[in-house]
């Protein structure tokens, strides 16, 4: 017997049907209102980027789509979120308001903020809002050390995310949705309308197909033929050795459970060289998430306090070599090809990002939340933690840290990790006519060993602060 009334559901980065929680809930009431608010205003200093806002109004479509196939299409708006809701609440008589809980800092606040209101403001109707772990394997919460403090490093983080291992819950899909009787009163907007025309977008559709559909396909096909050697090939970004699965997680066209229970149906901690680096993987992405949700700061300042005395180039100084990385233009092969691959595809491989990032922190000696808020517009995949993460990383200044006197070379990376040079002359086609030897070396008058001793001399600076 349903619950009576209607109950909304409210979509945000869990663009699915599959193991969604909030939907599960909302499936069990009379009818079922499914809603999607673009609110800026909600992601504080960092609303998304163009990239991701391309993504949002694709996977948004493919959304639609499956919820209408249960019954209740999916409703999208534009405007504030509490007033979306509230006035959503008194034209349908709406009993229950669920949605699936995010961990950056503006969000927290936002939705402790929203639940009082929704709560106080309809505490005679007696409104029911709940919130549910979907995003995450382990809430942040329950990942202490035995003090009660957060963790700041990898390793043993890791180790007792496996100690404490359990298998992620499944949640079926809802086989029926019933829709609410008038939708007369709803706003809506067409996915199209939630992007700006951006000449560079349009290169995307070539690369990228969004949505929960493609998202279950690739998993599937990963797990079937490219996990097995994700440990030997993730670092190469000349074979195809990543899942590409990214974009999918990070905006919940599928979850982490999904991704645990392709490898083991039983939710298990998979063994094996492959699957299991990848699951450390997809742990050090909640690693992310985790440090974020305590330090809230992390965005845009550095995690150890002493680089906030780092001696970065001033923006008159640095101005046209920024230019000159975003465009994929500094004469350094590695570099250039994967900002290049970016500025195309709307994404870069792993170790190529790493490479991009040292080259702008610690060759250029450029902040890298300059570099962080590049990326942030341009990556189909800008999460706001693993984006943070990922340059606090390189810069020296995150949690578990490249130590600073590890500076990237490019050369040596790309000889490495690219040896025939297959990936530079893909994106850097006037390197075609070079053989391996040559292939990744920079343009006359790079002198990447200056470059790196100015670092060092850089890093010895804050070292005498302390």
């Amino acid at each position: 017997m349903p619950k009576k009334g209607t109950a909304i559901v409210w979509f945000r980065r869990d663009l699915r049907i599959q193991d969604h929680p909030a939907l599960a809930a909302a499936s069990e009431y009379e009818a079922v209102l499914p809603i999607y608010i673009d609110d800026p205003k909600r992601d504080g200093d960092w609303p998304m980027g163009q990239a991701s806002r391309w993504w949002v109004s694709k996977s948004l479509a493919v959304l639609d789509q499956a919820l209408t196939e249960l019954g209740a299409g999916l409703y999208i708006h534009q405007g504030d979120t509490t007033d979306l809701l509230t006035e959503l609440i008194k034209a349908h008589g709406v009993s229950a308001v669920f949605w699936n809980r995010l961990y950056d800092p503006a969000t927290v606040s936002a939705d402790k903020t929203l639940k009082e209101t929704l709560r106080s403001s309809f505490e005679a109707d007696g409104l029911v809002v709940g919130s549910f772990c979907a995003h995450v394997l382990k809430e942040p919460w329950h990942m202490l050390k035995k003090d009660g403090t957060p963790y700041l490093v990898f390793t043993p983080y890791w180790k007792h995310f496996q100690a404490t291992w359990s298998a992620p819950e499944r949640v079926p899909a809802p086989t029926r949705l019933k829709p609410v009787g008038s939708t007369d009163s709803l706003a809506q907007v067409m996915p199209t309308d939630l992007i700006a025309p951006h000449a560079w977008q349009e290169k995307l559709e070539a690369h990228w197909e969004p949505g929960c559909v493609m998202a279950q396909q690739r998993l599937d096909l990963f797990s079937k033929e490219g996990v097995a050697d994700y440990e030997s090939l993730r670092n190469r970004p000349d074979q195809a050795g990543t899942s590409a699965l990214s974009p999918h997680l990070h905006f919940g066209e599928i979850s982490v459970g999904q991704v645990i229970r392709a490898f083991d149906p039983a939710g298990e901690l998979p063994l094996g060289q492959g699957p299991l680096s990848y699951v450390r993987e997809i742990v050090w992405r909640e690693f992310s998430h985790y440090l974020l949700f305590y330090y809230p700061h992390l965005a845009d300042q550095p995690l150890k306090p002493v680089f906030n005395e780092f001696p970065w180039r001033a923006p008159q100084d640095y101005r046209d070599d920024l230019k000159a990385w975003q465009r994929g233009n500094t004469g350094v092969p590695m570099v250039d090809a994967g900002m290049r691959q970016l500025w195309a595809t709307g994404w870069m491989h792993n170790r190529v990002r790493m490479v991009v990032a040292s080259y702008l922190t610690k060759n250029l000696l450029i902040p890298w939340q300059e570099g962080a808020r590049w990326f942030w517009d341009t990556l189909v995949d800008a999460d706001l933690a693993n984006n943070t993460q990922g340059w606090q990383w390189t810069a020296g200044c995150g949690a578990d840290a490249s130590p600073y006197f590890r500076v990237f070379n490019p050369v040596l990376q790309g000889e490495k990790f690219d040896p025939k040079g297959e990936y530079v002359k893909r994106w850097c086609p006037e390197q075609k006519f070079h053989d391996k030897k040559t292939v990744h070396l920079p343009k006359e008058g790079i002198d990447l060993k200056a470059q790196r001793q100015r670092a060092l001399d850089a890093y010895a600076a804050i070292k005498k602060s302390r």
